[in-house]
């Protein structure tokens, strides 16, 4: 690292043994978290990908998008999720889970801050557009 360049998220997070812990307990939540599980396309892709696979995915991810030497080989957001219609309140479910992990293992505020843009940044490509009511503006 350069004198000048301040340390990645990664190597702040403390690297893919940290961040893999995290992932680990989090994955956890989401398996069987009632609140995303009510989703029926939810529930069946939780009981379909097996839980060691999906934290590998998630934890490659979430050490790519860190600044970690990881590459991220998984599908992309969207096409590993738009065929679940998640909502809103399954994503704000998600999140706190997300948070919940976090404050368990005591990442610090800012790093956690960080960690939870780089997260809501791919709502987009996961939450179903909610579908519009009435016709279109003229």
């Amino acid at each position: 690292m350069q004198p000048d360049q301040s340390p990645s998220l990664y190597d702040r997070l403390g690297g893919v043994y940290n961040i893999a812990v995290v992932v680990d307990d989090l994955i956890d939540r989401v398996m069987a978290d009632d609140r995303l599980n009510k989703n029926p396309a939810v529930d069946e892709a939780h009981h379909r990908v097996t839980p060691p696979g999906f934290k590998y995915f998630v934890t490659e991810m979430v050490c790519w998008a860190a600044g970690g030497p990881q590459q991220y080989s998984g599908r992309s957001m969207g096409d590993s999720h738009r065929h679940l219609h998640i909502t809103e309140d399954e994503w704000a479910a998600f999140m706190d889970d997300l948070h919940q992990s976090l404050t368990k293992f005591h990442v610090p505020a800012a790093e956690g801050r960080e960690l939870v843009t780089i997260v809501e940044s791919t709502k987009d490509a996961i939450v179903a557009a909610s579908p519009r009511s009435g016709p279109p503006p003229a």
